[in-house]
């Protein structure tokens, strides 16, 4: 093959895979990340005792408490004390075990209805919301509350009750989007591992190809790491009025932690492979020697001897 076709096919291989690093990442991350029932659940863990997470919480159960036991208690002369009295102690039961273990067993229950309903391919699935019944949790609840002597507590009445957690609507498109996913987060990485091999195999200066795979990655990392930034405003800014950002932001944080960690992964690798690369071929002994003695002068023309002229 002539050297410019392998330099040209080489380039365009090696922009290939730098531009399906960070959607191969992506896609790797919704795939692996976000529809692992237990990772997702340990992921989510941490918010239980995030300040902002407690709040809202504490702020959507305290007023469905006073809904649940009965109108009578918001209205009146009772509604300026009744309310902060409830919200307070909700507020201190989410900083038990209670609560902690409460707020894993919501989400678990609910990432299990949600993750079956993506996968369940029938169509009489299609027109049937994703429903989850939290009657357990609220059981679990209730008895913390009873146990600590928490008014109001024996009237949180326990039904079970399908809450829907995914509208049916939304599942068609949904159900198309996850099946995608699946497909490319594992097709995505292998193609992007496969092309920038072959791009450095066919270069005709390796180093070089190497070099600029390296500088690729670490751009799609850094690109990735923008994405993720860009994606928090949009959704903070996409959400209804009533939900708190504060605790909306935090469990953005959370699901992207991994997606972070790994733009950054992707681009201290590149950037170090890049340097490592640059070091090896600059600072090679012979180079340097030859660096250090300087150019070379030229050698001196050979004297020529005079032409004798015979008489």
């Amino acid at each position: 093959m002539p050297p410019r076709l392998r330099s040209a096919l080489s380039a365009v291989l090696i922009t290939l895979s730098c531009l399906l690093v960070p959607f191969g990442a992506l896609a790797l991350w919704a795939t692996y990340g976000l529809t692992d029932t237990g990772r997702y659940v340990t992921t989510m863990a941490p918010l239980a005792t995030d300040p902002d997470v407690r709040e809202a919480i504490a702020d959507a159960v305290g007023d469905s408490l006073l809904h649940e036991a009965g109108g009578r208690l918001d209205t009146g002369p009772l509604r300026g004390s009744v309310r902060p009295f409830v919200h307070d102690a909700v507020r201190s039961f989410t900083q038990t075990q209670a609560f902690r273990l409460a707020w894993d067993a919501g989400n678990r229950v609910t990432h299990d209805a949600v993750l079956r309903a993506l996968r369940d391919d029938r169509d009489e699935a299609a027109a049937e919301p994703v429903t989850v019944d939290f009657a357990p949790v609220t059981a679990q609840v209730k008895q913390q509350l009873s146990d600590e002597h928490i008014p109001l507590a024996a009237r949180i009445p326990v039904q079970h009750t399908a809450v829907a957690v995914l509208p049916a609507d939304e599942l068609t498109s949904l159900r198309k989007g996850f099946q995608v996913l699946e497909v490319a987060g594992f097709w995505l990485p292998l193609a992007a591992v496969a092309f920038a091999t072959a791009g450095i195999a066919l270069a005709v200066r390796r180093r070089r190809a190497i070099a600029a795979t390296a500088l690729g990655t670490a751009l799609g990392g850094a690109l990735l790491g923008l994405a993720v930034a860009v994606g928090r405003a949009l959704t903070l800014a996409g959400l209804p009025g009533d939900v708190p950002r504060p605790a909306a932001g935090a469990v953005y944080d959370a699901l992207t932690g991994t997606l972070r960690t790994v733009s950054w992964l992707l681009l201290g690798l590149g950037l170090t492979v890049a340097l490592t690369t640059w070091l090896t071929r600059n600072l090679r002994p012979a180079r340097l020697v030859r660096r250090l003695r300087g150019p070379k002068e030229p050698a001196p023309a050979p004297a020529q001897e005079p032409t004798r002229v015979q008489a």
